[in-house]
């Protein structure tokens, strides 16, 4: 076979993956919003502009409810889609399936590069092929199912795009200083060798900080170029040219080291500095429902399942809802903790082990745990989500795929010991991982057949079951008299009985009888009420205040205030309520209760807990030229004027003004 057709081979069959990805998807580009899609697309007014002006772009930006980092880059990406087709679903899908197979081309230029400098003069031929592969079986993957087809998860594979494209960088810069070298008679360093150097640290830092203003996990990129640096380099530096046009080593190269000091262990040092007490704080773990201890615990087990979700899919375990997870609470409880924990330290020692054996699948292995590093470890996140391995799995493919593509030997180019059982296996993995990817998508393809899947994969779920009863109502238009609206009973009400669930079932269930003028049942006020005093609000719990709020301030629901305010009082019962807590109880008081001194005071509470979030802000100033504290209102409109950057808040200042 020659050259020339060993290239069109591998790049025919990233082809033919790239297009075999699309079809597979395409279904699922017709479903709807999901979950956390609407706080920060559908209920997001931000990344809803009328039109494309600076401030309108600004105020999009800035928009995001899922950071404090705002992850601008992502929102602003919503905001184009917006204007260019409206809040329609399956544009934004559309757009999340052009990044992901973007992302798979990065990942095949990525996996050729590290596939060559593994093995420099061995198998050079098989390079493109094998990387080509690589890049199939992760477009293919059903665990990055979700961040095609869950819209607000371009976040992930938007940052992921810079990561892929700093980690390609970092290789070429890295290869430009080793060949520059090796071509070179001057013994002096020359010029074309820092400008490999420039390009390795440009690859790391500008990836890095663009990377990131899509999502956080971009910040893993220095980690990322470490661990290649560390299996393919060991941080050496190459030697002039010799009379063989040969690069020798010559000791570590200390730019390199003095680079990832700076790109990696002074932000890692002042970022624990900045983390720790906030994660050490007891009161931090209250809302999530595990300690500290209890997360780490809980991790191991979950790191180990992603393998299994990877490699070895089950439809009942990628089942998006994770809530019904038990947590750990000891060594023993449940025994797989410790067996797991067991297993990744084994994990460890293996790629430690093969580094100068199988650098490849060292590096694999490496990659795969330290995107585990982020999320995984000690932030306060929730326990489980499967776009989470987005990058993650496609270090687990770089360790296998190679391994199980066969070698010709050596001796007289014989067939490889067990290539026929290796090909079969590679090429069940990729039919098994094709198949469940295509069969996600069809569920994905309408809300109700989605909602309808994910509560059968996770009966025990209550945020699958509550999808369940939600979808029903939004199905019924609230017609009483609509089959949809006597099926969304059963599973709201088994959502709200199952342990550790939040209020959404029960607003849910109060929220769609009010918009009918049915019954309200006092089973679910006390179940409601009963669930706010045992805990502090979680996300969750908020939100079904804020919705249960804003039905009745816009005379959607008519609800009975001695419940809501029953409700409220349960959930500021605990110490130190959120600002957002705090704002909506204040628009609760003003406006159902009509007690302006209680809602103006709270509110001025809210201010002063979170300064830079303007919303609070507009809110109070809006509350004194109502109460007519025409000075105070002037001061706050100072303050606001603080918080207009890039004129995102020009026409709510002139709105106050006038």
């Amino acid at each position: 076979m020659n050259k020339s057709f060993r290239l069109t081979a591998h790049w025919f069959v990233v082809a033919a993956a790239l297009l075999l990805t699309a079809t597979v998807y395409w279904p699922g580009l017709s479903g709807g919003f999901l979950f956390d899609d609407y706080p920060n697309i559908v209920d997001n007014r931000g990344v809803q502009p009328q039109s494309a002006d600076l401030g309108s772009l600004v105020r999009a930006a800035l928009s995001s409810p899922a950071s404090d980092f705002k992850r601008p880059l992502a929102s602003l990406t919503f905001a184009v889609n917006y204007l260019a087709s409206g809040l329609d679903p399956y544009w934004m899908k559309l757009t999340n399936l052009f990044i992901h197979l973007l992302n798979g081309v990065l990942v095949f230029v990525l996996a050729k590069a590290l596939l060559t400098y593994e093995s420099q003069a061995s198998n050079k031929k098989r390079h493109g092929f094998v990387a080509s592969l690589i890049a199939a079986g992760w477009l293919l993957l059903p665990i990055n199912a979700t961040a095609v087809l869950y819209v607000v998860q371009r976040m992930e594979s938007m940052a992921n795009l810079f990561v892929l494209a700093g980690m390609i960088g970092y290789l070429a810069g890295r290869r430009h200083m080793r060949d520059c070298n090796a071509s070179m008679q001057d013994p002096t360093l020359s010029k074309m060798e820092w400008k490999g150097f420039l390009l390795c640290a440009g690859s790391i830092i500008i990836p890095t900080g663009i990377g990131c203003l899509a999502k956080e996990t971009a910040a893993m990129l220095p980690l990322y170029a470490f661990l290649m640096e560390w299996v393919l380099f060991g941080f050496k530096r190459f030697s002039i040219g010799t009379q063989n046009n040969e690069s020798q080593i010559e000791g570590r190269d200390s730019r390199i080291i003095i680079l990832f000091v700076a790109v990696l262990a002074l932000p890692f040092i002042l970022g624990m500095l900045w983390l720790l007490p906030n994660v050490l704080n007891s009161a931090t773990w209250v809302a999530r429902g595990f300690s500290l201890s209890e997360r780490l615990l809980s991790e191991a087990r979950i790191v180990v399942n992603y393998i299994a979700w990877i490699l070895l899919p089950v439809p009942n375990e990628l089942s998006f809802y994770h809530d019904n997870f038990q947590i750990s609470t000891g060594l023993l409880s449940p025994a797989t903790t410790l067996a797991s924990m067991a297993a990744l330290v084994g994990l460890v020692a293996v790629a430690l082990w093969l580094r100068r054996r199988k650098p490849l699948v060292s590096l694999g292995i490496l990659l795969f745990l330290g995107c585990q590093w982020l999320t995984a470890t000690i932030l306060p996140l929730e326990l489980v989500y499967e776009h989470r391995n987005y990058f993650a799995s496609m270090g687990l493919l770089l360790a296998l795929v190679p391994v199980l593509v066969p070698k010709q030997e050596a001796i007289n180019h014989s067939p490889a010991k067990f290539s026929i059982a290796r090909w079969t296996l590679l090429i069940g993995l990729l039919a098994l991982w094709a198949c469940e990817t295509a069969m996600t998508a069809m569920a994905w393809s309408t809300p109700l057949r989605l909602s309808i899947e994910l509560a059968t994969r996770a009966p025990d779920s209550p945020r699958a079951q509550y999808e369940l009863g939600r979808t029903y109502i939004i199905y019924s238009h609230y017609d009483p008299n609509s089959p949809f609206t006597k099926l969304a009973y059963a599973p709201l009400e088994r959502s709200a009985a199952i342990p550790g669930s939040s209020i959404l079932p029960e607003q849910a269930l109060i929220f769609m009888n009010s918009r009918m003028r049915l019954p309200l049942r006092q089973a679910w006020w006390d179940s409601m009420v009963a669930k706010l005093k045992a805990r502090k609000p979680t996300v969750q719990d908020e939100s079904s205040l804020e919705a249960l709020t804003r039905c009745d301030h816009e005379q959607d629901c008519t609800l009975p205030l001695d419940q809501m305010e029953r409700a409220y009082t349960a959930a500021l019962s605990h110490p130190n309520p959120n600002a957002r807590l705090l704002a909506m109880y204040a628009d609760f008081a003003w406006n159902m209760m009509q007690d302006h001194e209680l809602g103006l005071r709270v509110a001025r509470k809210t201010v002063l807990l979170a300064p830079r979030e303007p919303a609070y802000r507009i809110t109070l100033i809006r509350m004194l030229i109502a109460s007519n504290k025409r000075d105070e209102a002037k001061d706050q409109i100072d303050e606001l004027r603080q918080l207009n950057i890039g004129g995102s808040l020009d026409s709510d200042l002139k709105s106050l003004q006038q």
